[in-house]
């Protein structure tokens, strides 16, 4: 394609920031290209786009088959972006609904206004992560699942069958039996409370196959924030603890291997949430906006990147 994008490294691994080659708009960038870019660098931030939320919404459409939420955040311009609105204290490494079987495949940001300082957003690079590793570790988290537990209560449960189905069913009318059909033969348990919320346990790998590949990748959402929800538990997928060492060693590891994404206004970041944890430094200004967004990619550009990496 014609260039219109120039890509640099960022920060000390694959990351890559996309920059303008002349007056080109996000809408302007190829989405079988983007998703190409990504799947080799995990995350891209789009620097000098000066994109808003509608060019954002376009952008984030144009390379999705289905928008999907995080049922305790309003939207804002429609039904993709949503305000980033977990407090101000340091929000921990984690994967978007990565405790759930909902997790998306992408993560998105828009930066409408940059903070003065502090609010980094945080990203931490799965491959690494599980790369430097003790063997001991890999053994473990190599051969055995764990699950996240936890009580989800009514209204949000609700949002989120509603959102998942694209409206078919106003939200009154939402059944357990709907959420039970969404959930299928992914490996989750439900159980229906009497106050209607549901406790659900969900089994999966804390290292895993990505969405570009079949190396693996320690991502998860063991550190990860429960601002609007119940802190879940977390154990081995039989139900025993997680070893207090296991998770020292993995806390060092991340910290050593966090890199920072230091906003500007207008900036776009796209992460892929199968392979890159993300959090969030402290706010030190509360005079900022940002927006996420959470989408499946479009199954088509999934089979470009796969060809173009193929091909590489």
């Amino acid at each position: 394609m014609t260039t219109i994008a120039d890509v640099q490294p960022y920060g000390a691994a694959t990351g890559r920031l996309v920059l303008p080659a002349g007056a080109s708009s996000l809408g302007a960038l190829e989405p079988a290209w983007v998703t190409t870019l990504l799947a080799d660098a995990g995350f891209l931030l789009f620097r000098g786009f000066h994109a808003d939320l509608e060019e954002f919404t376009s952008f984030v459409k144009a390379h999705s088959s289905r928008i999907t939420l995080d049922p305790a955040r309003s939207f804002h311009g429609g039904e993709v972006a949503q305000k980033v609105d977990a407090g101000t204290t340091a929000v921990g490494l984690h994967l978007e609904n990565g405790n759930s079987p909902f997790g998306p495949d992408l993560t998105w940001f828009l930066c409408e206004k940059a903070a003065s300082r502090g609010s980094q957003t945080t990203v931490c690079d799965g491959y690494r992560v599980w790369d430097a590793a003790s063997d001991t570790a890999r053994e473990v988290f190599g051969t055995k699942d764990i699950m996240y537990s936890r009580r989800v209560e009514e209204a949000k449960w609700k949002a989120l069958v509603c959102h998942q189905t694209e409206g078919r069913k106003d939200i009154a009318d939402v059944t357990f039996d709907d959420l039970r059909g969404l959930v299928g033969g992914i490996s989750t348990t439900l159980q229906l409370n009497d106050d209607g919320s549901i406790h659900y346990a969900y089994r999966t790998g804390a290292a895993h196959p990505t969405l570009f590949g079949t190396r693996l990748s320690w991502a998860n959402s063991v550190f990860g924030p429960s601002y609007n929800y119940e802190a879940p538990r977390i154990t081995f997928a039989d139900g025993t603890e997680i070893p207090e060492e296991l998770f020292s060693e993995f806390r060092k590891l991340t910290a050593e291997l966090t890199e920072e994404i230091d906003w500007q206004d207008g900036d776009v970041a796209l992460i892929d949430n199968t392979r890159v944890m993300h959090g969030r430094r402290e706010i030190l200004d509360t005079d900022r906006t940002i927006y996420n967004a959470q989408s499946y990619l479009e199954p088509d550009l999934l089979t470009a990147a796969w060809e173009g990496r193929a091909q590489a």
